[in-house]
């Protein structure tokens, strides 16, 4: 008897149904064309990666406290992550993930995309001095921000404002208040 074993054939897709692979955003352009369900989400795993550098906090812990699953920030995430001896995940010491973050400029704050931890930590140092010297009018924390600036993710050169007389002006037109130093609140 002769053996009548067909070989299977895989139904060929068409080229058009197939899903394209997302990526993360990299320029300011591509974080606000996403929808707003994606920023918000892009914003949380960010905000994890950041939690877990910060706190010295597990993914698994930082993910729960923000409100995303684990497996979503490493997804997104994942270059900013590396695994341990132990396989759980860390935060590496810099990344270079897109942020949107508030930035005072002399017309009031704005957002501003920069990319990578680096920049990002420096502008969060610059409120923290900027805010002590609104309350108490100590400006040694914004000495050293004298002549200095950030780079944004479109190459652009943003300065850092120390002139006492502009920030006060800022300060007093209200525009120097924030909850988060982050372009939208989680």
């Amino acid at each position: 008897m002769k053996n009548q074993h067909q070989p299977k054939t895989r139904a060929k897709r068409k080229s058009g149904s197939r899903k394209q692979k997302s990526s993360p955003p990299r320029t300011k352009e591509q974080y606000f064309g996403k929808p707003r369900r994606f920023q918000d989400l892009w914003d949380r795993v960010v905000s994890v990666v950041s939690k877990m550098r910060a706190e010295k906090t597990s993914l698994q812990q930082a993910s729960r406290n923000i409100g995303i699953s684990p497996r979503t920030v490493t997804k997104w995430g994942g270059s900013a992550l590396q695994k341990n001896a132990g396989g759980r995940y860390t935060a590496k010491r810099n990344d270079q993930l897109l942020r949107v973050l508030m930035f005072p400029s002399p017309d009031g704050t704005r957002e501003v995309a920069v990319c990578g931890s680096r920049p990002a930590t420096k502008i969060a140092e610059y409120w923290n001095s900027l805010h002590r010297y609104l309350q108490t009018g100590d400006r040694s924390g914004l000495e050293k921000f004298r002549g200095k600036f950030v780079i944004d993710a479109d190459r652009a050169r943003l300065s850092f404002i120390t002139d006492p007389t502009e920030l006060k002006r800022l300060g007093s037109a209200g525009v120097l208040s924030f909850q988060s130093i982050y372009g939208r609140t989680l």
